[in-house]
């Protein structure tokens, strides 16, 4: 184990029940982002293996369709014990990929594991109705029906729960898959596809490729066999392929970016809550689509509130993931580096105060201080645009009023937070926040039986809950004589 590269499995694609090798198609490197080495090598799919990609969907679609959803729930709920069973060596796989510490990745593990369970019970519980007829000996049914072969994207933030929210949707409402997850976090979604095909998964109804996003992506969406598309990722590309997507006249699912406001209100007390948010905003190091990323704090305790904010977050331990004494592990990639480089330059230029962080650690991987950011107006560059990353600007404010509009100002709706200890502000601020998901004194927002989803220009429809079943079903209404 001292060896990096025995704890990193060999990449290949998953097609109609086989695994693909690199062979002589084209391949790029996986980097361990703690040490900025490479530990594996990707294969690209080539236009023949999405082809085969298209049609192994096509025929498993007609064969998991075709099974009870009892005979569904027995693989799924398999797979999702098999799972279990590697927990530890799966969350080893996403530690040496992504990044984040071993505890997140084993949560992380634990909670897909938990989606995986509850799509297969809620597959059995997919109910339609029966209508009433006008005229007697008629019996109006409405049936739902999966909606067929499915494309996902997944970014490399959550190489476990973003992937398994997708796989977990369309398995559960009886569809075929095929996932291009991360180029950069593959084998987190490789190792569960391993336990669906240990599971008794048919071959063709879960598919894992990767290649040139752009290309996968839109060589894909335009083929007549995909009906349903979902995709997690930044609103730019969101937008574009929504717009392919709409061509064929196909479903779409978009969680798209959120740049979440947090509003601390004057009876909140400022010490407790700065260490909430200590953990709330640097887990995965801060690179989280729902992470808390503007601290909106009442002016009678900003002061208190940044001052406990910044001593927290300085305390956090940078390291590997895999070592126990990390608090925050490395950022993704080198481009997340550098963007938060680019924030704290513009929060310099325009007076902001730097309170802890602001910079690079270590020589090697791609780390960077946690950071607490003050003095800002709001036409500050991090206070306009994601960083999706470990820095935090604090502002204050006067009025709940000011606050809530401050907080809606901004094109994004994903999430947002509020802590107070007032039943009232609680209420206004649950009903005013613009977001399709609102945590009020708490970061925990996310479940398997939870739906989660966007507003405004952070997408649509929902992943998780009934919604994430009903999102990857028709209903076909009968007429019966």
């Amino acid at each position: 184990m001292n060896d990096a590269t025995l704890m990193y499995p060999n990449l290949t694609m998953l097609i109609d029940g086989e695994w693909i090798e690199a062979g002589s198609r084209d391949a790029q490197d996986v980097i361990d982002p703690a040490t900025g080495v490479r530990i594996g090598t990707l294969p690209r799919a080539t236009t023949a293996d999405l082809d085969r990609a298209l049609e192994a969907a096509r025929k498993g679609y007609k064969v998991w369709r075709a099974l009870t959803s009892l005979d569904r729930y027995k693989v799924m709920r398999r797979a999702a014990e098999i799972m279990r069973e590697r927990q530890e060596h799966i969350a080893t796989v996403l530690t040496r990929e992504q990044g984040k510490i071993r505890a997140e990745a084993l949560l992380e593990v634990a909670v897909s594991a938990d989606i995986y369970d509850w799509y297969a019970e809620e597959g059995r519980r997919a109910y339609g109705r029966i209508i009433p007829g006008r005229v007697p000996g008629v019996r109006n049914m409405v049936i739902p029906e999966p909606v067929g072969p499915v494309a996902a994207f997944t970014p490399w933030n959550f190489p476990a729960i973003t992937p398994a929210r997708k796989i977990a949707g369309a398995l559960g409402a009886g569809c075929s898959i095929i996932i291009k997850p991360a180029e950069e976090t593959p084998a987190t979604t490789l190792e569960m596809a391993r336990a669906f095909q240990d599971a008794g998964l048919p071959p063709g109804v879960l598919n894992v490729v990767f290649g040139v996003p752009a290309t996968i992506s839109e060589y894909l969406i335009k083929s007549p066999i995909i009906r349903k598309i979902s995709f997690t990722g930044s609103v730019p590309v969101g937008k574009h392929l929504a717009s392919l997507a709409a061509q064929g006249m196909k479903r779409a699912t978009m969680e798209l970016g959120g740049h979440s406001p947090v509003v601390i209100a004057e009876d909140a007390d400022p010490e407790k809550t700065a260490e909430a948010a200590v953990k709330g905003k640097f887990r995965n190091a801060g690179q989280i689509c729902v992470s808390p990323t503007r601290f909106f704090v009442h002016e009678s305790i900003a002061a208190r509130f940044s001052k406990r904010f910044a001593e927290a977050a300085g305390a956090l331990t940078l390291g590997n993931g895999l070592d126990p004494k990390s608090g925050m592990g490395p950022l993704a990639n080198p481009r997340r580096v550098k963007a938060m480089e680019e924030f704290v330059a513009d929060a310099r230029d325009r007076g902001g105060k730097i309170e802890t962080g602001g910079a690079k650690s270590g020589s090697e991987g791609y780390f960077f201080r946690p950071t607490v950011v003050t003095g800002l107006q709001d036409d500050a560059r991090i206070m306009r645009e994601e960083p999706f990353g470990p820095v935090a600007p604090v502002v204050s404010f006067k009025t709940l009023d000011e606050v809530i509009e401050r907080a809606n100002s901004l094109p994004f709706g994903l999430a947002a937070y509020a802590f107070t200890n007032s039943t009232h502000t609680s209420a206004v601020l649950s009903d005013a926040l613009e977001a399709g998901l609102v945590g009020i004194n708490t970061y925990g927002i996310s479940t398997p039986e939870t739906p989660f989803g966007g507003v405004k220009e952070s997408g649509y429809g929902q992943e998780g809950g009934i919604e994430g079943l009903e999102a990857y079903m028709v209903k076909k209404y009968v007429a019966a004589a």
